[in-house]
């Protein structure tokens, strides 16, 4: 759920944040004198530059001059999100069953001080009610109060339309179609890193560079920089073509963890990520694309690193059709190890996904050691509702490998001759966008328990269903 802004009169923090919507919708183009930007999945992306304030109550304060030209600018902005959870049978296990709520709130200040300098610093309060599932709450559910971006820019001219941007602070990652590097908006704290990072922009391309550390929650104290996961780049986007623009994304991704564990090898891992994306549309057709593959290498200990993932998706939308139905299939392939004692590591590391919008919106199965065939269709009833519907039949790559979840632990240990067949996910969403500032989520989803879960232990089917603001 997003919002957006407040005038200048509120005082009050809190009083000035109100229910909107997490929008994860492709960046629009360039925008004209006047014309409202659309909020982004990274709230700094946001360019409120050109914004002339009109009737929606919260136009005040998104674009604040801060001296008489208006060369130097502010603009702020806030969300509020909350979410009801119920599990039956969690970690396919009948005796984990519970209910309970998640809350979320973030505020955001904008500077611009002329075209070269900018400041921007975002903070959140994570909370959550008791949680008696395996894991307690999480640091995934609690991060009571911590900044998640603050950062400054400063920008210069390259050649004759491009920019050069260096970035340092605080900062939220986002990388192509999010399967490797995310800032992980459905949870509830998200994801954030201390970083260096160079954006160089030219014509039709975007190249970011940077070196990071992860920012790990604490739940109830400040999440200062302290020894964590290194984790360095760089990332290409770009598009090539004219008649149909092929989306192109290349990229060279380092992870240092001075402890990992991975099929029974353990030590400190250095990994190596080489990988390609491309997507696009088939014309007018109705038909579109997007595949990705990317190959590991690297040491955890001693033992060498050699694993890789593929992942597909085709869809077609259905032209001047009544409720805009549109189909997709999809294949997901993340290597895993196929032997414990030889001294190499073939499990893919997912590193900072959004697996939740790949593997299941239930965050049962990882991008590690796993296959994922999945299908599903969306329809919209009305211009303000969409309903979608997802198919997901998993199994694992290697029996000897584990079964991991979406944040890459261990959900059961593999052994060689148990079957590898996880099971079958079906999950239903609604989404009703009641304004620009407000939309309601609701979903079920059901996991039906493998062979894989029958031969490991107790093989409950999984039910969740959840409602957000």
């Amino acid at each position: 759920m997003r919002i957006t802004h407040f005038k200048s009169h509120i005082t009050s923090p809190t009083a000035a944040l109100l229910l909107a919507a997490v929008a994860l919708g492709p960046a629009t183009s360039a925008l004209a004198q006047g014309d409202r930007p659309s909020f982004k999945p990274l709230r700094y992306d946001e360019d409120w530059s050109l914004f002339e304030a009109g009737d929606d109550y919260w136009d005040g304060i998104k674009r604040v001059d801060l001296n008489e030209d208006g060369s130097w600018w502010a603009s702020f902005g806030g969300s509020a999100r909350f979410r009801g959870e119920a599990w039956q049978n969690f970690g396919f296990n009948e005796a984990n069953d519970d209910t309970f709520l998640l809350g979320r709130m973030q505020l955001h200040g904008d500077f611009h001080f002329g075209d070269t300098v900018r400041v921007f610093v975002s903070g959140k309060s994570a909370v959550a009610s008791d949680r008696d599932l395996p894991g307690g709450k999480r640091g995934l559910d609690v991060d009571e109060l911590a900044l998640q971006n603050a950062f400054v820019d400063l920008v210069f001219p390259m050649g004759e339309n491009g920019t050069i941007t260096a970035r340092l602070g605080r900062q939220e990652f986002l990388f192509g179609k999010q399967r490797l590097v995310s800032p992980l908006p459905w949870s509830n704290s998200q994801r954030t890193w201390d970083a260096a990072r160079a954006i160089f922009k030219f014509d039709n391309w975007r190249v970011d560079a940077f070196y990071s550390r992860y920012a790990a929650v604490q739940k109830y104290d400040f999440n200062d920089w302290r020894p964590g996961p290194d984790f360095w780049g760089v990332y290409a986007n770009g598009k090539i073509g004219d008649t149909n623009p092929i989306d192109l994304d290349l990229y060279f991704l380092g992870l240092n963890k001075k402890a990992a564990t991975f099929n029974g090898t353990s030590g400190e891992e250095d990994r190596y990520t080489l990988g390609a994306r491309i997507g696009g549309k088939f014309g007018d057709s109705g038909f579109n694309y997007d595949a990705e593959a990317a190959y590991q290498f690297g040491e955890v200990g001693s033992a060498d690193i050699s694993a890789y993932m593929v992942a597909a998706k085709f869809g077609y939308a259905f032209k001047d059709v009544d409720w805009k139905p549109s189909v997709y299939v999809g294949f997901d392939y993340a290597s895993g190890d196929d032997d414990a004692t030889d001294n190499d590591v073939g499990t893919f590391n997912q590193l900072f996904p959004l697996g939740h919008a790949y593997y299941g919106f239930m965050d049962t199965v990882g991008r590690q050691n796993a296959i994922d065939l999945s299908t599903g269709f969306a329809f919209k009833p009305h211009k303000k509702i969409t309903v979608k519907t997802d198919f997901h039949f998993f199994w694992r790559a290697e029996d000897s490998d584990a079964l991991y979840h979406a944040g890459g632990g261990v959900v059961r240990a593999g052994a060689d001759g148990t079957s590898k067949e996880i099971g079958q996910e079906i999950d239903l969403t609604v989404v009703y966008k009641v304004d620009g500032h407000l939309t309601l989520q609701g979903g079920y989803s059901h996991f039906f328990a493998g062979d894989f879960t029958s031969d490991t232990g107790s093989d409950d089917d999984v039910s969740w269903v959840y409602f957000q603001t």
